[in-house]
Order: structure tokens, then sequence, then C-alpha cells
């Protein structure tokens, strides 16, 4: 019998496919350490759980489709401090971040449609836009540039007339780049120029480091009604398995049409958002900490990295993530390998293959997207484990 195409076409997200290399791994007593995949350890707001905990109600009930107003109320208390007063009717809770891009994708695109995308980028990006029988059509942006954007008329040489929108993901995973005020600012006249949407992933707006100032897409006021705003509190609340996101837009007509794909699949989960809908109260310390953490883990990470002979990445400048190119020639046998044959006192680490990050078949094939969730003691150890790795595989491939 036939599958669709749709999914046949599909790839595996490249995040997760070699689970079950890791899986065995643990069943043979290796204790693997995740590289691979953005799960902070980072501990979730106990004002989370205790709303949780005081629901008290004898029938689980549906749920507006747009989302419950406590918790529609509590994101536009949020967005205020980053200068964006939101109304119910220009933002929508999903099922994650992820349910909403696919469901903006689904909004913007005919079939053959195109959305405009810096690579590497989130490896499910193109997943959401296969689903929306769209295409995702990457420029490239380069380690060497520390993935920031290249010039205006490169990206303008990409836009056909199938394209819908731009988007980004900022600070940028896979990459960790923070976007300037100028990149946006550029991003935002090519919008308007030639009649585009703007979409701006900025699930990791809260982790940025160094200093550096965070511009969201919300500050290009001239164009509003072009920018759509995908968040999530998975990672600024380490909060990811309560999958609670949203979609917001000035563009109301938009929102609306989106609404239409929320009652078709009924409601977000009721529990979760009375939990989320508590973190508005969540005092700024707990980002100041945080991010004090993650740059700290970060450091650790880079100069781990470093110390590999052959290893070449940039310190990233947001989220918790880095792309590396390793002295292999194949990536994604390299990991297998790690899982498979690799093992220094009963331990071996697990990246991701950044090749699934890339849309430009052949690139990304020597390089990992590597993440920084761990603990420093365990990023110290998982580096020193990669680096014996990789002296290993060398041997095994000459």
């Amino acid at each position: 019998m036939k599958l669709s195409n749709r999914i046949l076409n599909m790839q595996f997200s490249p995040i997760r496919k070699l689970t079950p290399y890791a899986a065995e791994a643990k069943k043979r007593g290796t204790k693997v350490y995740h590289l691979n995949i953005g799960q902070p350890d980072v501990l979730t707001p106990d004002i989370f759980f205790k709303a949780i905990s005081n629901f008290k109600e004898n029938v689980l009930k549906y749920t507006e489709s747009q989302g419950m107003d406590a918790l529609q109320e509590s994101f536009i208390e949020y967005y205020k401090k980053w200068g964006t007063e939101f109304t119910k009717d220009e933002l929508l809770i999903t099922n994650g971040g992820s349910e909403a891009i696919m469901l903006t994708f689904m909004t913007l695109c005919d079939p053959g449609d195109e959305i405009l995308s810096p690579e590497p980028f989130y490896t499910n990006y193109n997943g959401f836009a296969q689903v929306a029988s769209a295409k995702m059509v990457p420029y490239l942006t380069k380690a060497e540039d520390g993935f920031h954007l290249p010039p205006k008329e490169v990206i303008e040489s990409k836009i056909t007339d199938k394209t819908r929108a731009l988007m980004i993901s900022n600070p940028g995973n896979p990459t960790g780049t923070v976007y300037t005020a100028e990149e946006l600012r550029m991003l935002g006249d090519i919008a308007k120029e030639h009649d585009l949407f703007l979409i701006a992933d900025e699930v990791y707006r809260e982790f940025v480091y160094d200093g550096l100032k965070y511009t969201s897409a919300l500050t290009l006021k001239d164009i509003e009604d072009r920018v759509i705003i995908v968040d999530s509190i998975s990672k600024r609340y380490s909060a990811c398995g309560a999958r609670i996101g949203l979609v917001a837009s000035k563009n109301k007509n938009l929102i609306h049409n989106i609404m239409k794909l929320c009652q078709s699949r009924l409601c977000v989960p009721t529990v979760e958002q009375i939990g989320a809908a508590a973190l508005k109260d969540t005092p700024e310390s707990y980002f100041i900490e945080t991010r004090k953490e993650y740059q700290k883990r970060r450091d650790i990470l880079v100069d781990g990295l470093k110390k590999i002979p052959g290893v070449v990445c940039q310190k990233p400048t947001g989220a918790f993530y880095i792309v590396a190119k390793l002295p292999v020639p194949d990536a994604e046998d390299f990991a297998k390998y790690l899982l498979t044959e690799f093992n220094k006192d009963g331990k071996t680490v697990m990246v991701a293959p950044a090749g699934g990050f890339y849309a430009t078949p052949g690139l990304g094939k020597d390089e990992v997207r590597i993440s920084y969730c761990l603990n420093c003691d365990d990023l110290k150890d998982a580096m020193d484990l990669l680096k014996a790795a990789i002296e290993g595989y060398q041997k095994v491939i000459k």
C-alpha cells in the first residue's frame, strides 16, 4: 500500500535519528553524554508546579482554541517588557513553538511556495515546510563570519514570485548567532520592499551573552503588520515537556486565519496552560542566573573544542548550541562510531550531525551541532571523551 510522497520525502530529525544507537549503548552499560539535544537541566520555576498542584477541578475540560485567557494575559504581560503591547486577538497559544511554525507555514503557503532562511537552520523547519507543501530556500552563512547574514543583495537574489516570507531564528539554532540591529533592519527593509512576511523564531531571546544587546523583530515598528513572532516556554523556563508555545502578530487578519487551524486541533492541554500562566511571576534573578550558567558552560565547551587538533569553531553569543567543523570526513559516520564502537571508562558522547541543518546537499558533512545544556563537570568530561574519540576514529578510517 502506498504512503504519501509528502511523508516519504520528509527526513527524520538528525537530532533524534541516532537515538536507537544511544539506546543500545546504554543497554551495554555505557554512560552517554547527550550533546545532541537542547534539553536544559536548569530547574523549572517552582511556581509552574505549584499552579498545577492547586488545580482542583473535577472534570478536565477543553479550553478555548486560542488558549486560556489567563495564559494569553500572561504572555501579554511578558511582552510588555520587550516594548510591545499585544491584545488577545493578536496571539494564539500553540502546542510548543513547533506547532506555531507549522500553523504559520500552512497559513502563508500554497503548494510550491517558498520560505527564505539562512542556513544552517533548525532542521525541523524543513519538515514543517514539507507538511505545508512548501519549500525552505536557503542562503549560506559561514562560520568564519560568525554565521551572520550575508549582504542584502545575496538574500534578494533568492527571492522569486513563490517567496512568501523570510525566516530567522534569533538567537540562532543551531549556530548560537545573535543578529545585530542592522541585520534586523535589513531584513525588515527586504520584507517591505518585496511584500513579504518576516517570521522570527525568538525562543532563545533570554540567552544572550558577553553583554550583547538583543534586538527583537518586534522593534521593527514600521513593518509590524509583516512580523510574525514564534515563541515557547520550553527553553526560557526549562519546561520543554509542557509543550506550550505561541504565535503572535500585529496582523490581526493573519491571526484570525491561523485560528481556523487552531480550532481544527481543538485546544492546547489544559493543565500545562495553567502552569505556564503562572510563569509571568518568575523573578528576573532566574534569568540572570541562568544566563550566567550557560555562559560558563559555553566557555568550557569552546575551550575544550579548541584543544582538539583540527576542530574549527567560533564562540557563539546566544542560545546554547555551537556548530563545529571536525577533522573527520563524515560527521554522521563519526556520530555512529561514538555510540557503537567508542567507549572510554564506560562513557561516550552523542552529537548531532550538522548536515541535516542545511538545505543545500553536501554542506555540513564534516560538522556537528553540540548543545551545552550539560552541567560544567559533565561538559569537561565530554570534551575529553570527544578528543579521545576523534583520535581513535582517525586511526580507524586510515
